[in-house]
């Protein structure tokens, strides 16, 4: 986590690793935040036989969660406001066979109401990155009135 450059965003991110802890899907996946800056979030999953379909590749919906979660927790560094996925177009590029699967997502338009996110998620294999997935998102801006209304996790 970079705060230095920007010493406000130290507040947002100890903000957003909180929330990120109390997601018990990311849990149950084991994913972890791996990287957080403003507009950006890199998230990490590792290979276990839970996450694969019958071919021994990562399924699809570990990828298209780790689009979802790392989007929506880009756009929510851009602003320092909790935020929620609308929409998001993901094209598998490849099968994802490896070791661990990694999503980076920035923030390609910060919006007050809605900021657009783009992703590329990897499979690492012995150290080797393969793209295997990319996306762009729609990501609908909260304001923290509201987030406090559904009593749900920003970002």
């Amino acid at each position: 986590m970079r705060t230095e450059a920007d010493p406000e965003f130290a507040a947002v991110a100890e903000r957003i690793h909180a929330n990120v802890g109390r997601q018990g899907f990311m849990n149950l996946v084991g994913a972890e935040l791996s990287g957080l800056s403003r507009g950006t979030c890199t998230i990490a999953v590792a290979r276990r036989p839970e996450l694969l379909q019958q071919h021994g590749f990562f399924h699809g919906g570990v990828t298209a969660f780790l689009v979802d979660n790392a989007t929506t927790i880009a756009a929510a560094t851009s602003r320092g406001q909790p935020a929620l996925t609308a929409e998001y177009k993901l094209n598998l590029l490849s099968p994802a066979v490896g070791d661990k699967l990694i999503c980076r997502a920035r923030v390609i338009k910060p919006g007050r109401q809605v900021s657009v996110v783009a992703a590329d998620v990897f499979c690492v294999n012995d150290g080797v990155e393969k793209h295997t997935a990319t996306a762009l998102a729609s990501i609908a801006m909260l304001s923290e009135d509201v987030a406090a209304k559904t009593k749900s996790p920003a970002a």
